[in-house]
């Protein structure tokens, strides 16, 4: 195991157990626990944990890991998401990309299918994401429209009244959403305000919103509502998903799709 694979490792389970002992995180990765003194003193040093005394704790209770060491995380499955979701975009549509993981997955995908390689251009993107931006513009047959606003550093995402005033004047055939949580009766979610509040308008001005997210994040509730589970027209999940929840999705009219 490579030291960014153990410090993947190491914030997987702070992010799962809450908390980190030095001899138990040992053991779980099957290193020494002066490995694990070491690694923890680096991820503090880089902010990404509080060192305690045999161990580690988050940051607080809005924790939550930047990006980069997100991607990782129930890889497989988000792969098949994104793969489903860029099949779902027809060329020439004006999309919306929120920030996020599976959505950057979605990019990656769909820079990656034979039938938009040419065009003029053969999709046009709006998003409020850096990363995915920066991804997208490389490649000539896509038109990237970029949001203003203030960067978050944890999800490369811009926010604000900047973002909201832009986005407020486009029209987008699709929106896909990335996000923390979507439940049946709650709707769609995130953890972070001004994040919900961009990524809403983007669920506003577009005719169809697809909902990206993995079986983990689905039946759960986060902070700030994105959308109602009515304004969502499709959700792509993995095959994790409950028959019965898969059902209470569908009976509030979200055509289900498991990959």
């Amino acid at each position: 195991m490579t030291r960014k694979e153990r410090w993947q490792r190491l914030l997987d389970l702070l992010v799962e157990r809450g908390g980190l002992e030095v001899e138990a995180a040992a053991a779980s990765l099957g290193v020494s626990a002066a490995t694990i003194r070491r690694d923890l003193d680096q991820l503090a040093e880089q902010q990404l944990l509080v060192r305690t005394r045999g161990g580690a704790v988050p940051h607080g209770v809005s924790y939550e890991l930047p990006l980069r060491y997100r991607t990782s995380r129930r890889a497989a499955e988000k792969h098949r998401i994104s793969e489903a979701v860029a099949a779902l975009i027809a060329p020439g549509e004006v999309i919306g990309l929120t920030g996020g993981t599976t959505t950057t997955e979605v990019a990656r995908a769909l820079a990656a299918r034979p039938d938009l390689a040419t065009g003029s251009p053969a999709l046009t993107v709006v998003t409020n994401a850096l990363n995915i931006a920066g991804e997208l513009v490389i490649r000539p047959q896509f038109k990237i429209v970029l949001s203003g606003g203030v960067a978050r550093p944890q999800s490369y995402e811009l926010t604000g009244p900047l973002a909201q005033q832009t986005l407020g004047q486009l029209t987008l055939d699709t929106a896909v959403l990335g996000v923390d949580a979507f439940d049946p009766e709650d709707g769609a979610a995130t953890r972070h305000e001004d994040e919900a509040a961009v990524n809403s308008l983007l669920c506003a001005r577009a005719r169809r919103v697809v909902v990206a997210a993995d079986s983990t994040k689905l039946g759960v509730r986060a902070f700030a509502r994105i959308c109602a589970t009515s304004r969502v027209h499709t959700l792509v999940t993995d095959t994790g998903v409950s028959a019965a929840l898969a059902a209470a999705f569908e009976g509030a009219g979200v055509e289900v799709v498991g990959v």
